[in-house]
């Protein structure tokens, strides 16, 4: 513990993504039109729910709770990533700074795994008791599973945040990723860490398997129920708004349990930064695409949208027209 230097320790360094500068700008412009693209994704799916009446649904209240997620999740690290990839020096950020985007990201990333169990539940509400969907969802029952899941996320993140932050850190102030994860800064810290991995650990398994298995089995009835349906219509309908929310959820829990579920003995730095840009960058980016790909109500909600605003255009151009000639 001669090492310890928690009180004088006041800022961390990132390592760099690659020394070679001419690299560094290469996955700048990579991340740029990545985070981008996802962000106006995002924000247009939970503009459309929330402008389109007929979107007004449970599940569409969902998908728009977990598009806005998205954009505030990538933008807890993306902006930061952004900027240090564009100035080319060594990165820093204090120790609050620290704290406060891994308290963020793990909020809001564990929302999302407990909302795409919630999301799980409704698709088996709906595909398995149809005819009390409304009854049961409720738009009381909506808001306070979305509540909810804001909740266990905040607790999720107020948990690691504490136990981490309260250690002492070593003199060694580089954290070997592009922002400050639970692995990367655990292996910064000082003395005999076993005892810690394992509460961590043990943290991190319950909060990943719960939702996970709720999941799990939601689909196996949801799974056993599609079976039982003689329509072709109706199996493909329910088939489809299913697969891509397991697509979503295979994405997520599978960087997730990739990255947190071992100890930091059997964590490698270059794997982890893999996983965290799919999971940071590109998650965010293919969840609008999969669903506004495979959905069809989506797709005529926002062909209307687009469609009222092209008409208000010309509606006013040739009101300006005739005024001008007038």
């Amino acid at each position: 513990m001669e090492n310890e230097n928690h009180t004088g320790l006041t800022q961390f360094y990132f390592h760099p993504l690659s020394p070679r500068r001419e690299m560094q700008l290469l996955i700048f412009m990579a991340f740029l039109l990545m985070y981008v693209v996802s962000l106006c994704g995002n924000s247009a799916i939970t503009l459309i729910v929330c402008t389109d009446h007929s979107l007004h649904t449970p599940m569409y209240f969902f998908l728009a709770n977990l598009a806005a997620l998205e954009v505030f999740y990538s933008s807890s690290i993306a902006p930061l990533t952004l900027a240090n990839l564009l100035s080319g020096r060594k990165a820093t950020i204090s120790l609050v700074g620290c704290g406060t985007q891994m308290f963020f990201f793990i909020f809001l990333g564990g929302a999302e795994c407990v909302l795409l169990a919630v999301m799980a539940l409704d698709r088996y509400v709906a595909i398995c008791n149809p005819l009390r969907y409304t009854l049961i969802m409720s738009w009381k029952v909506c808001v306070c599973l979305a509540a909810g899941s804001l909740g266990l996320g905040s607790l999720f993140a107020l948990q690691f945040t504490t136990l981490l932050f309260h250690q002492s850190f070593c003199d060694t102030s580089e954290i070997n990723h592009f922002y400050c994860d639970v692995m990367p800064v655990l292996r910064l810290v000082c003395g005999n860490t076993k005892s810690l991995e394992a509460i961590i650990f043990a943290a991190t398994s319950i909060t990943l398997t719960v939702p996970f298995l709720m999941i799990c089995i939601s689909y196996f009835f949801i799974v056993a129920a599609i079976l039982q349906i003689h329509s072709a219509a109706g199996r493909h309908r329910a088939t489809s708004t299913c697969s891509s929310h397991l697509t979503i959820v295979l994405l997520q829990y599978g960087c997730a349990i990739f990255t947190y579920c071992h100890t930091s003995s059997t964590y490698s730095p270059e794997q982890g930064q893999v996983v965290s840009v799919v999971y940071t960058f590109v998650t965010p980016l293919v969840n609008p695409l999969i669903y506004s790909m495979r959905n069809k109500e989506l797709k005529d909600a926002f062909s209307r949208v687009l469609g009222r605003k092209f008409s208000l255009k010309s509606s006013l151009l040739s009101k300006i027209v005739f005024c001008h000639t007038y």
